[in-house]
């Protein structure tokens, strides 16, 4: 039997943080993990995802030539040639990480994992054993059960990712980040595009009035969008595919050629024999401590299959602190710092938040002042075009610290970093306005609410 210090099961963005760092503390590592190697992000995820976004972005901004002064012009998407493009990116992602995966410092088991006992893993043919193991299996597609769906036929993100012919017509069941921007990415190549959401508003953890210039958008490029729905069945009629549903009680359908199923994914534990090794978990997802570690004090789990947030730089923290914590023997631990919990939705409008927001303080009946400012009134986003959305900051009532920002507009993504670098430093309104801002530039229009907060405290 084959022993090492730490065994991390899983390759992609956590698996491969974990076992980084244990190595560096003086582990002897084993990964194991049973392909495609390359880990969701790079595979399925974010980097996929944003490849084909931005040909959907450049596009619209070519069938806007006349307003800023340019000839008409008619661009056709080529679906082919953006999957080809996104291809040749995510192989050179996926390159890399799979030369670090087999890079020296490790031993990599192509193989699924499961447990035999605390310490015994069952990898393919052999059995290991690991003094310490690091979950880092990430998620998959989560299935839901509504009547005729199965029967009827789905795409889900993946296959959403390969099409290489765009549909003509396209069901979204779903209103998360996902659902969102391959709805409006397949809405900008051309198909008729129907999105279906449960809750009262797409979104639905952030504040409405975050959401309502994205739905203004999607709308206004042609797309359907169904909010407050409850789906009765599905069924096929011919070449096409009808949602059966209702909206606040009233009965609609709606009808495509195809139904991409876009309501989240779920951890990848069926398979460990979690029992094996007295895991806990609840709904489906492992239970964890701040040092990552589980019921098992031996055992780590990080990334999805937490499900404390499901984002990529999450994850890599996670991995960090688990291989960290996996190699100290006196109590040398450290501890996740989940205080500035980042969301961001690349749809265009961009959506951006960190903190809390205001339906978080109104649930906590945390005391806060709140000021927005409008992308419409701003010089920079007007010069561009891009005048959807606004600002909005959410602060403490006595000095002014800010406990929540919140973007919907042009480049959120990017101005959302410097709130959360002043919150990282427990920074106020007072902060924003003495950090220099250069003029004329989307980031200045923070300058706005933050005075509006400062006549707040004043008054």
């Amino acid at each position: 039997m084959d022993s090492f210090d730490v065994a991390v099961l899983g390759g992609g963005s956590a698996g491969y943080a974990a076992a980084r760092t244990a190595h560096d503390a003086g582990a002897r590592v084993a990964i194991i993990d049973q392909g495609p190697l390359g880990g969701l992000c790079i595979l399925h995820g974010c980097m996929p995802s944003k490849a084909i976004l931005r040909s959907a972005e450049i596009l619209s901004y070519m069938r806007r030539g006349k307003e800023f002064g340019l000839s008409n012009v008619i661009p056709q998407a080529d679906l082919n040639a953006i999957m080809n493009r996104k291809d040749r990116l995510i192989n050179e992602f996926a390159e890399y990480r799979i030369q670090q995966l087999k890079d020296n410092r490790f031993t990599l088991f192509e193989s699924a994992a499961s447990f035999s006992s605390p310490t015994e893993l069952k990898v393919g043919d052999v059995t290991l054993n690991a003094a310490q193991t690091i979950i880092a299996t990430g998620s998959s597609i989560k299935s839901i059960s509504i009547p005729g769906l199965e029967k009827a036929g789905y795409i889900t993100s993946d296959e959403a990712l390969e099409l290489r012919l765009p549909p003509k017509s396209m069901l979204v069941l779903g209103g998360g980040p996902t659902a969102l921007e391959l709805a409006q990415f397949y809405s900008r190549i051309g198909t008729k595009v129907t999105l279906i959401q449960r809750s009262d508003q797409i979104l639905s953890s952030v504040d409405k009035d975050l959401a309502l210039p994205l739905e203004k958008q999607l709308r206004s490029e042609g797309m359907e969008v169904f909010t407050g729905c409850q789906i009765k069945k599905i069924e096929q009629a011919e070449k096409m595919r009808v949602a059966h549903f209702t909206q606040f009680g009233q009965s609609k359908k709606a009808s495509a050629e195809v139904i991409l199923l876009a309501l989240g994914r779920r951890p990848n534990i069926d398979q460990l024999n979690l029992e094996n090794a007295g895991i806990q978990t609840e709904n489906g997802k492992i239970i964890v401590d701040q040092e990552m570690r589980t019921s098992q004090p031996n055992i780590f789990a990080v990334g999805d299959v937490n499900g404390i947030h499901e984002v990529v730089h999450e994850a890599v923290k996670q991995g960090e602190i688990a291989g960290y914590n996996s190699m100290q023997k006196g109590g040398n631990t450290r501890n996740i710092d989940n205080s500035l919990p980042i969301q961001i939705t690349f749809t265009n409008p961009q959506i951006a938040s960190v903190g809390l927001s205001e339906k978080d303080c109104i649930a906590n009946k945390t005391p806060y002042l709140s000021a927005t400012y409008p992308f419409n009134d701003h010089g920079k986003s007007m010069c561009l075009g891009e005048t959807n959305g606004h600002v909005k900051l959410i602060c403490c009532k006595d000095m002014g610290q800010i406990i929540g920002a919140h973007i919907v507009g042009p480049e959120a993504s990017e101005i959302i970093h410097e709130l959360v670098a002043v919150m990282y430093f427990k920074g106020t309104a007072h902060d924003i306005l003495e950090i220099p801002h250069y003029h004329p530039t989307l980031a200045e229009i923070l300058t706005y609410p933050a005075e509006d907060i400062i006549e707040q405290l004043n008054n």
